[in-house]
């Protein structure tokens, strides 16, 4: 399966290399009775993820999260590794006991971060948010945590400081963060200032993520890396959580395996970093003015991924297709009010040539954009290379 670069790989490698070179990455060999306090990640000198809060020093807490996680399982029915997790906090909070475990599931290749709260006398996974590229939430800077009081954020100790969405700089306890306004359907965007350290030995003035929402449901994982601020352009006005339903761009493509679908796990093309938009051109509908299409583009943990908006001359509800992965010749489904469309784009250039069948009635027809109504019964358009011709099917 195809990997995403995202922001810090050259990072997390090197990362790797201290790790193994110094001897003190996760040991395979070692069966601890119980999840370690803090996590065994060093760059250069310093601890990435150290023990936080007051609750890690207390042996008994600590066996009981252990027995928690134990009892844990993914959506697919896997369990963590205990040698190779660690808990990253455990305190109180806002008057009530936290814990947040770094859980390694081999069986998925992915790995979790467990929100575990107490509910009378024992410990219980309250939430649990799946990363996708195994061992990258230990190479995070930033850990979303969702609590009755607000957004949070766990911070590693590689952070000098963290600006909320207001661009105020957010007070932390033990790595944690004071509650954040976040809304439930709308991203908003936080800017990390990482220190020096052996693997950034300039640190880092500007590392942006988008946090999706704190209506972001598990075992999905909220924040996005956003390197160029493109994302926060893209997303404006856009409701999060109708791009992460099951009929829109970021949740539609379901994570499969050899037994088929599943739905309980983050979608194929959920959103890791570089979401950005391109100008498609415009489009009336009827008798109204010419709307804004646009097309949106984002990597995925199983690579890049598109879809197209509609955005209403008059400033109404924007329309969003379903995800289709990045290729030559891209088709899409857009539901607009009173009618759906199908949209196909390409990079357009003189040494191709795009066919329509007879049958296609042609709303908007231009180099590389084509409208049509989607029509009841399957049509096939064509692009042409000097070598190459790629077919895509709409309607039926």
């Amino acid at each position: 399966m195809a990997r995403v670069r995202r922001r810090g790989t050259a990072a997390t490698a090197l990362l790797a290399l201290l790790l193994a070179a110094a001897g003190c990455g996760p040991v395979a060999a070692r069966q601890p009775a119980d999840l370690r306090a803090g996590y065994d990640s060093l760059d250069g000198p310093l601890t990435v993820w150290p023990a936080r809060g007051s609750l890690t020093g207390d042996a008994a807490t600590r066996a009981e999260i252990t027995a928690a996680v134990r009892g844990w399982r993914s959506p697919v029915d896997d369990r963590a590794h205990l040698p190779s997790s660690g808990i990253l906090f455990a305190g109180q909070v806002a008057g009530a006991p936290l814990a947040l475990v770094a859980a390694d599931v081999p069986g998925e290749s992915a790995s979790w971060l467990l929100q575990l709260g107490r509910h009378g006398d024992r410990w219980r996974v309250d939430h649990a948010s799946e990363y996708t590229d195994p061992g990258y939430l230990v190479y995070s800077d930033v850990l979303p945590v969702r609590l009755p009081d607000g957004r949070r954020y766990l911070t590693s100790a590689r952070v000098q400081r963290l600006l909320g969405p207001d661009g105020r700089a957010l007070a932390s306890t033990d790595g944690l963060t004071e509650p954040v306004a976040v809304p439930p359907c709308q991203a908003v965007e936080l800017t990390a200032t990482l220190r020096p350290t052996r693997s950034l030995p300039r640190g880092r003035a500007a590392d942006r993520f988008l946090d999706l929402g704190t209506a972001t449901a598990a075992p999905r994982y909220p924040l996005v890396r956003d390197e160029s601020g493109a994302g926060k352009r893209a997303l404006a006005g856009l409701d999060t959580c109708v791009l992460g339903g099951d009929t829109g761009p970021f949740g539609s493509v379901p994570r499969r395996n050899g037994d088929g679908p599943r739905p309980r796990s983050v979608p194929a093309s959920w959103p890791v970093e570089k979401i950005a938009v391109r100008s498609l051109g415009q489009v009336a509908l009827g008798d109204g003015e010419p709307g804004d299409l646009e097309q949106l583009s984002w990597e995925s943990a199983t690579g890049t991924m598109t879809a197209v908006v509609y955005r209403p001359a008059d400033g109404g509800t924007p329309v969003v297709s379903a995800a289709d992965r990045s290729t030559t010749l891209q088709a899409y489904r857009l539901p607009v009010p009173g009618q759906t469309l199908a949209v196909l784009s390409w990079r357009a250039n003189r040494d191709t040539s795009f066919a329509a069948p007879p049958a296609a009635a042609l709303l908007l027809d231009r180099p590389g954009l084509v409208v049509v109504p989607q029509p009841d019964r399957p049509l096939t358009f064509s692009l042409a290379a000097p070598e190459k011709t790629w077919y895509r099917s709409v309607g039926g």
